[in-house]
C-alpha cells in the first residue's frame, strides 16, 4: 500500500462523511467505518462510501461465539471490505472461524487492547501484567489462529513486529506531536508508528476536526 493512512469516518451522517472523504481522498489510502456509522446506515451506508473508489476498513470489532462471528463475516461478504476487525479476546476458535468465513481479499485483524485502556484498566478487569504483556500474548494467539494481523497501539507495534515478521499491523490512537490526546492513553505520532512497523495508520480527529482537513491530511502524509 503506497499510502498507509486510513481516515476514520466516525460520523453518523453519510453526506458529511462523503464530503470529508472527498476533500482528502488524494492524501489518504483508505477509509475506516466504525460501529457508529455502521449501526446508523448498515450495508447501504458502506455502499455509498465505497462509491468514492477507496479501500474500506470495517472496524466492527466482532466478539461473540464462533458461529455467530462467522455468520457476521459471511453477511458482509458482499461489501468486499479490505479490512475487518474482531476481538482477540474471543479466543482461538472464534478467530479461526472468522478468518475462514471472511472474503478471500479481506484481511482479518484482531483488536488486542483498546488504546483508551492502560495498565490500571487491565487490572480492574482481572487481567494480570502490563498492557504490553497483554498485547504480546494476544498477538501470539492471533498469529496461531491464522489471522492476518492485529490492532495495537504504537507503543507495542515495534515489539509485535519483531515477534511476527510478516504480520499486518493496524495502529490507531495516533496524534501529531503536541496535540491533545483526548480519550486515548497510549499514543504515538504517525511517523513513529510507521517506522516501528505499522502497516495501516488510522487517523480520525487529526484530520476530521482540523480547521482545514485537506491541509492536515497533506501535512500528515508528508511526514511519512
Amino acid at each position: 500500500m503506497s499510502n498507509p493512512i486510513f481516515l476514520a469516518l466516525d460520523v453518523p451522517q453519510i453526506e458529511a462523511a462523503k464530503e470529508l472523504a472527498g476533500k482528502v481522498k488524494g492524501h489518504v489510502g483508505g477509509l475506516k467505518l466504525g460501529l457508529e456509522f455502521f449501526c446508523a446506515h448498515g450495508h447501504h451506508g458502506v455502499h455509498e462510501i465505497a462509491q468514492l473508489g477507496m479501500p474500506i476498513f470495517l472496524d466492527l470489532k466482532l466478539h461473540d461465539i464462533p458461529n455467530t462471528v462467522a455468520g457476521a463475516m459471511q453477511a458482509i461478504h458482499v461489501l468486499e471490505p479490505a479490512i475487518v476487525t474482531i476481538h482477540a479476546g474471543g479466543g482461538r476458535a472464534m478467530m479461526e472461524d472468522a478468518k475462514a468465513a471472511a472474503g478471500e481479499n479481506t484481511k482479518v485483524v484482531a483488536v488486542t487492547m483498546l488504546t483508551s485502556l492502560d495498565d490500571r484498566d487491565l487490572s480492574a478487569t482481572g487481567v494480570q501484567g502490563s498492557a504490553h504483556d497483554q498485547v504480546m500474548r494476544l498477538a501470539e494467539l492471533a498469529e496461531r489462529s491464522g489471522l492476518d494481523g492485529i490492532v495495537c497501539s504504537g507503543h507495542e507495534v515495534g515489539a509485535v513486529h519483531k515477534q511476527w515478521k510478516h504480520g499486518y499491523f493496524v495502529v490507531p490512537g495516533l496524534r501529531l506531536a503536541g496535540n491533545s490526546v483526548g480519550d486515548q492513553k497510549r499514543v504515538v505520532t504517525p511517523r513513529q508508528a510507521r517506522d516501528d512497523g505499522a502497516s495501516v495508520l488510522v487517523i480520525g480527529r487529526e484530520i476530521s476536526r482540523a480547521e482545514d482537513p485537506l491541509a492536515a491530511a497533506r501535512m500528515i502524509e508528508a511526514t511519512l
